[in-house]
């Protein structure tokens, strides 16, 4: 990545830049006994908007914060040494938190348009990756991402836990109890229909659209728009392009599907063991989009090669949905079905295979997270294939073997989405 410069000197960021590309990951912490008898992972956090205050108390000594916005980073760092922890220092610059020796978690809470940028940075530098939803902002950058945690073997894990934890959703109970009932062929051999919706028990959060009469305005003295921007294209500053409405735009992110998509698609993609398989078509139902602002949609479909599908359904249009159905039986919201002692045939079922839930044990052992580079990889890719149907208010056909869109070329302009002209993704 060619970084512009902003706080540091450009003789100081390449230098900076150049260890990032050479340090191997071993936690300082887990060197010697000596060093650190509790042997505790240290943390920094990198955005210190809303969704920070989910990173502040998980596992880890916390060392460093960051944000473009000194008075995000003020209020947090007041918040946390007001708490007991006087050790924490707060950056302008996330490449001189990447840059210490001394942490070994980075948490990425910022926007989407620089999870991949900063994931991959932190990567070269040997820093295990706490990374916010969605993984990515476009497919390309997923895949630049995936390679450079690839090529570091380093541990990586994205903010959304209902693969692995608490009741997902409108079932009411978890994401593993319903595999267990869909992989013990309870519904039948598929294929499968699932419907998120709000019948089924999912908010698609469609206050999360754009405005498309802003005009430019003073940015304010605490914050470094450009900064901000990064790789997104150039846009005259309107403060609801930011902070807590940037979803609105697809430059940062993709509405409501881009807040939540991660959240509800990749249980599904668990659920019907599609850890490894993407779809072959999605489909949209909506109005002409604006070039900036989201907007909303009333219906998009993921079809797979052996016919399954997921409905994502914006009007609740399907009054009697089941989450999931097959040949034989339905599950529906509560966890309740047509099948005939259904809850003690699940009982019943052999246990899906154990997954790795806890990050700092990943990281210790070397072991992959329940949710990672590879299976949120391709939960993202859901994600993004249905904000190009929705931005480009086009069906797509989609080949996983290329990762190309086959019937839009337009389409693959966005999966490679340009970056502005000081920047360059590279894994």
């Amino acid at each position: 990545m060619n970084l512009s410069d902003h706080s540091l000197s450009r003789r100081r960021a390449i230098k900076s830049l150049a260890a990032m590309a050479t340090v191997s990951f071993t936690p300082r912490h887990l060197l010697a006994a000596s060093t650190a008898p509790s042997n505790q992972l240290t943390r920094a956090i990198i955005g210190c908007g809303g969704i920070s205050a989910a990173h502040l108390n998980m596992p880890g000594k916390l060392l460093a914060l960051c944000d473009v916005d000194s008075k995000h980073l003020a209020n947090r760092m007041k918040q946390v040494k007001d708490g007991g922890n006087p050790d924490v220092k707060g950056y302008h610059d996330f490449r001189e938190v990447i840059a210490r020796d001394d942490i070994d978690i980075i948490h990425i809470a910022t926007p989407p348009h620089w999870h991949a940028y900063m994931a991959i940075e932190a990567a070269k530098a040997g820093k295990a990756i706490w990374g916010e939803k969605p993984m990515t902002r476009t497919i390309g950058e997923g895949i630049a991402m995936k390679k450079a945690i690839a090529d570091a073997e380093v541990a990586y894990r994205v903010n959304t836990w209902f693969r692995f934890k608490d009741s997902f959703y409108g079932m009411g109970t978890s994401a593993r109890r319903v595999r267990k009932a869909v992989m013990g062929g309870l519904l039948g051999d598929g294929p499968y229909k699932v419907t998120l919706s709000g019948v089924t028990g999912f908010n698609w959060k469609f206050h999360w659209v754009g405005r498309t009469d802003l005009t430019e305005e003073k940015v304010p003295s605490h914050f470094d728009y450009d900064f901000w921007l990064g790789p997104a294209p150039y846009k005259p500053y309107h403060p609801h392009r930011t902070h807590g409405t940037f979803r609105g735009y697809w430059d940062y992110d993709g509405g409501g599907l881009g807040d939540m998509g991660q959240h509800y698609l990749d249980p599904v993609q668990y659920i019907l063991g599609k850890d490894e398989e993407l779809p072959v078509s999605v489909e949209i139902d909506a109005d002409k989009q604006d070039d900036d602002a989201v907007g909303t949609w009333r219906r998009i479909t993921y079809t797979y090669a052996d016919g399954s599908q997921i409905i994502l359904d914006g009007e609740n249009k399907d009054k009697d949905a089941a989450f999931i159905e097959g040949s034989e039986g339905k599950i529906f919201k509560g966890f309740k079905s047509d099948i005939t002692g259904f809850a003690k045939k699940v009982d019943s079922l052999p246990e899906p295979p154990a997954q790795v839930t806890d990050f700092h044990l990943a990281i210790k052992e070397k072991k992959k997270f329940a949710l990672n580079e590879e299976n949120g990889f391709n939960s993202c890719c859901l994600v993004n294939l249905g904000k190009i149907a929705h931005r480009l208010n086009s069906n797509l056909e989609f080949d996983s073997e290329t990762m190309k869109v086959t019937n839009n070329e337009a389409a693959n302009q966005l999966i490679h989405q340009k970056d502005r002209a000081e920047w360059q993704l590279t894994s």
